[in-house]
């Protein structure tokens, strides 16, 4: 019998492998001080390719130990007030929890003889979500492993149901938009650009012209709920009406906005996303919930059978029980609805929502702040809890803050105490503050504000002091 695999006979051995690691995480995150360590790459490099595989250290203690120093040392750590670049959440303990429950029985979500109580668990939540987002009792779906794989899942059930290859979305949607219609071997030009007001929603009526000018049978409209760079919700409730005329597929892209669905104060802004045909949402955004958690919920669960296939050994037709495989595009999965269940049940839902509510109260605060500040100018104002600004003090002109705004960002990075993001609109640069933490406060925001500015003024000086070439 190994003593390396979990079983009953070998409880000892793991109670205090999880514990032995436990200690190790508890110990480096005491000692955090920073989002970041500030290694280089190279530097990262040769740490790991130091480390001969084929040499087993022969003790799982002194292996925690080495990806302490390898891994832990050098991780970016989303609980950190300071980290405010990606969607990236802190996570709730009671999913943690669960994280322990779900890689130790490992049960795979893909048949009822493979995982019998947590096909009902992921179900249940599956109708939970739909009924948050006002489907009937029709409605159906399943757990991904992400807003990528859900979206794709999403244009998929919408191509076999419309048999068209035209994809509507505007330039702010998710970039998944474009690698589903790859994936699905749609070709050049399927996703069809529709213009945007002048606050970065989808246009109705653009819409209704680009479908009325397409070169090509419709296949969908994607509207986004959480535009990943503004935090822009497409008006759902006139895409809609655009879509019902015409008879094309809905999909609501709220990965990122999912997190209204339990808000009270805020639910107002989905308004229009039950009359949608499918919808994304990204439990491991929103929700604070540990990746992988995400899921796609479908109006009319009929239509995920469009892309069912049986086997004998694993689903046949003939079957009596549940088996998800048959809605979903992944064979082996985990549990993962599992985590969500912890939350719901320890903490609820309300709690979620206050939370998001919270994040989403910040990214406003921190616009007003920026306004106020000379050395910095603000894009456009928030929606959710992104928001785009860049530092440009009196006398920087446009182009000298494109060229510095991008060396900003990468040395405050290596600089380890706080780390935001970056992209470009309008053609320019601009750093991004991406709030999903809580416990970031206004003060915290403030002294990353200080920071980049500290940096801002070290590379402009920098640049001024840089001799003139011939």
């Amino acid at each position: 019998m190994s003593p390396h695999l979990f079983s009953g006979s070998t409880l000892d051995a793991y109670t205090s492998a999880v514990w032995h690691a436990s200690a190790l995480l508890a110990d480096r995150v005491k000692a955090v001080r920073g989002p970041y360590s500030g290694a280089s790459v190279e530097d990262l490099r040769d740490q790991v390719g130091a480390v001969d595989l084929d040499r087993p250290l022969g003790d799982t203690g002194a292996a925690l130990h080495e990806v302490a120093r390898l891994y832990l040392d050098h991780a970016v750590w989303f609980h950190e007030p300071a980290y405010v670049a990606h969607l990236n959440c802190p996570v709730v303990i009671p999913a943690l929890s669960a994280e322990v429950l779900i890689a130790a029985v490992n049960s795979s979500v893909d048949t009822w003889d493979q995982s019998t109580a947590g096909t009902l668990i992921e179900r249940r939540l599956i109708d939970w979500t739909a009924g948050r987002i006002g489907f009937g009792p029709d409605a159906d779906g399943v757990f991904t492993s992400g807003g990528t794989q859900s979206n794709l899942h999403g244009l998929l059930l919408a191509r076999e149901e419309t048999g068209g290859g035209k994809i509507f979305a505007t330039t702010e949607s998710h970039f998944s938009v474009a690698k589903s219609a790859a994936v699905l071997g749609l070709g050049p030009g399927a996703v069809v650009g529709v213009a945007t007001d002048r606050d970065g929603g989808m246009d109705p009526a653009a819409l209704a012209a680009a479908i009325d000018d397409a070169d090509g049978a419709p296949m969908a409209v994607v509207a986004t709920a959480g535009t990943t760079d503004l935090g822009r919700i497409d008006p759902l409730a006139a895409i809609a009406d655009v879509c019902e005329r015409r008879r094309i597929w809905l999909h609501v892209d709220a990965a990122y906005g999912c997190g209204l669905l339990a808000s009270h104060r805020r639910r107002h802004l989905l308004e229009g996303i039950e009359r949608a045909d499918s919808v994304t949402v990204d439990f491991h955004k929103s929700f604070f919930q540990p990746v992988s958690s995400s899921a796609i919920v479908v109006r009319r669960g009929e239509a995920l059978g469009r892309i069912a296939v049986h086997a004998d050994y694993l689903n046949p037709r003939a079957a009596t029980v549940p088996n998800q495989v048959d809605k979903s595009l992944q064979t082996t999965r985990r549990l993962d609805a599992l985590k969500l269940w912890m939350t719901l049940r320890a903490i609820g839902s309300d709690r979620i929502g206050e939370m998001f509510d919270a994040v989403v109260d910040r990214a406003h605060e921190a616009h007003r702040h920026l306004l106020d500040d000379p050395d910095f100018e603000v894009l456009a104002a928030p929606t959710l809890s992104t928001l785009l600004f860049r530092y440009r003090p009196a006398g920087l002109s446009v182009p000298e803050c494109d060229v510095l705004t991008p060396r900003l960002r990468q040395r405050l990075f290596h600089d380890g105490r706080a780390i935001v993001a970056g992209t470009t609109a309008g053609g320019h640069h601009w750093l991004k503050f991406t709030l999903l933490n809580p416990n970031t406060t206004m003060a915290h925001l403030r002294d990353v504000l200080d920071l980049i500015r500290e940096i801002g003024r070290d590379l402009a000086g920098e640049r001024a002091a840089a001799p003139v070439m011939a």
